[in-house]
């Protein structure tokens, strides 16, 4: 691929649906953490971290979902639309498009956005057919697309996240692009391409391919710039399994450290969120990161699947009380912050930064193993479910004790 970014993405293609419990919640945390990004950094920086691969996969994994499939982007997308779009006046945030049949009507749903907003929605249908046609049809990389959603601010400016699928190789590509750091539809246009290396492809938007389509599509007017600087790569195996190679398991480690071994009173910083267990405090730290932290912390999205699990069971059942309280919290928060009370909102950031400055010294043990057995064993305390039903105590055992950290 000679597409300007740093490298490819495996998305192993799964089918299924998300059980209603799921979907439902995975709105109301996608909703929180949507407003709580606004609000510490603005709308541009939604629509930024939309584009960033590995940023969205993390946001999957903290919302519950198959850590590492490609329906993350059909169940992330889904019910972030769901959630935001009715709150889209106020929060300045639209999102249009979806799955099939739905993201063929992108173009008018964003002619509607230009009529509430006063944007040029015949411009920003224009940009939605572009990028869909750039990666289904000028990108020959073998993925049909079936997925397109189209995100833009009430400042007109946007981001895509889609999706194509190759049936031949099980497998998934998702495309991300940037307004931002868009000024040419015809070289080098990603933000990113995430997907498995297919080999030498026909690359209509290669650079390389200027005198091509300057003949092909009489395109010699145009005079492209060059694109990105920088391009961002995920891979993800297709194993169900979450496995030590997965995470980084010293940042793991100091956030499961954090949470169950010190207590909240021995930080200044976390005494507003006294009160919440130590299992909702690990989710919380997970989220808060993925509100507050820097790119260079995602770079292992299978980490955050330690906040709520995987619909699947790995690496170990939802934990639905958990949850909950994590989404009431933060709740509380963005909700308090708008009414200009912003101190509890200042401590779940906080547990990002512990976490940053926790890790700096700290040695874990190798045994990520331990780690998710105990949170499946445990999981029935937290009322812990999977597409297959509700998690179980376990049988009682001898006296056998795990040391984690």
């Amino acid at each position: 691929m000679s597409l300007r970014r740093s490298g490819t993405a495996d998305l192993p293609l799964h089918y299924g649906h998300v059980p209603r419990w799921l979907a439902e919640r995975m709105g109301r945390l996608g909703l929180a953490i949507t407003e709580a990004i606004i609000t510490e950094y603005g709308k541009a920086e939604v629509l930024r971290r939309l584009s960033d691969p590995f940023w969205f996969q993390s946001l999957g994994c903290v919302m519950g979902m198959d850590w590492h499939s490609s329906g993350i982007t059909t169940s992330v997308m889904g019910a972030l639309k769901r959630a935001i779009n009715p709150h889209a006046k106020e929060l300045g945030i639209y999102i249009c498009g979806g799955k099939g049949k739905t993201s063929r009507e992108t173009p008018a749903e964003l002619l509607k956005v230009g009529e509430y907003t006063g944007l040029d929605g015949d411009f920003l249908a224009r940009c939605s057919k572009l990028s869909a046609k750039v990666d289904n049809t000028a990108v020959q990389d073998g993925f049909q697309l079936y997925l397109h959603n189209f995100i833009v601010s009430s400042e007109g400016q946007w981001a895509v996240v889609q999706q194509g699928m190759s049936p031949m190789s099980t497998t998934a590509r998702r495309y991300h692009w940037h307004s931002a750091s868009l000024t040419s539809f015809v070289e080098e246009p990603h933000a990113s391409i995430c997907g498995e290396n297919q080999g030498n492809i026909l690359n209509m938007v290669a650079r390389e391919a200027s005198p091509t389509r300057s003949s092909l599509m009489e395109m010699a007017h145009e005079s492209p710039e060059r694109m990105l600087k920088e391009i961002r790569q995920l891979i993800m195996p297709s194993h169900h399994e979450v496995k030590a190679k997965d995470v980084d398991i010293k940042r793991l480690g100091s956030i499961l450290w954090l949470a169950h071994e010190k207590q909240p009173k021995d930080f200044e910083e976390l005494l507003l969120l006294e009160g919440l267990g130590p299992r909702t405090l690990q989710s919380l730290t997970l989220v808060s990161e993925v509100i507050y932290g820097t790119p260079s912390r995602f770079k292992d999205p299978a980490r955050f699947s330690f906040a709520h699990g995987g619909k699947d069971g790995h690496p170990f059942p939802v934990p639905v009380k958990v949850y909950d309280e994590t989404i009431a919290t933060l709740r509380t928060a963005v909700d308090k912050a708008k009414l200009g009370e912003s101190d509890k909102q200042q401590a779940i950031k906080s547990l990002s930064d512990l976490s940053i400055r926790a890790e700096k010294d700290f040695i874990p043990n190798t045994n990520l193993d331990a780690v998710i057995e105990k949170e499946r064993e445990e999981s029935w305390k937290y009322e812990g479910r999977t597409v297959f039903g509700k998690a179980v105590p376990p049988p009682p055992k001898k006296n056998q004790q795990l040391k984690l950290f």
